[in-house]
């Protein structure tokens, strides 16, 4: 599915081609949390890297987390006037990038379930809104972004 993509302030454009399009995926980590805001949760989506075209890229700054007292490798971009969490790269997944679903201008399919995780890192304020059906985990769950897809019949490459 091709997704549109943008900044805030329109700075910075970009489409890419997502494999796992559903925004079902609610990370409430620290890291997601106080980059991307947004309820307290940031939610990924996956998508080919080779596909990402961008308009704009000189107002693109990155940030590299910091995990267990290590820097990762994995690369969040943002819009350097706006600051609005447009995708992250992760060297060690080469093939992919995961754009941030609130970057998304595209009509996005809905889930028919949300899964929670990194619960176990939300903020105290945050009130998590399930709904039938919905899972929760402390961390990471077990089932993958692919996985998840593919179960529920929304993976792009098996359409």
């Amino acid at each position: 599915m091709k997704l549109n993509g943008s900044c805030h302030c329109g700075a910075v454009r970009f489409t890419v081609t997502a494999y796992a399009p559903a925004p079902y995926l609610r990370c409430y980590c620290s890291i997601c949390r106080k980059t991307a805001g947004g309820g307290g949760y940031a939610i990924n989506l996956g998508a080919k890297a080779d596909t990402l075209a961008v308009e704009g890229a000189e107002n693109i700054t990155m940030f590299h987390a910091t995990i267990d007292g290590k820097q990762s490798k994995g690369e969040r971009r943002f819009c350097r006037h706006c600051g609005s969490a447009l995708w992250v790269y992760d060297p060690a997944w080469p093939d992919y990038v995961h754009p941030f679903a609130s970057a998304i201008d595209s009509k996005l399919p809905t889930p028919p379930e949300n899964v929670h995780m990194m619960l176990g890192s939300k903020a105290n304020w945050v009130n998590i809104d399930t709904a039938s059906g919905d899972t929760c985990h402390d961390t990471y769950p077990e089932q993958s972004l692919e996985a998840w897809h593919r179960a529920h019949g929304m993976l792009e490459d098996d359409k």
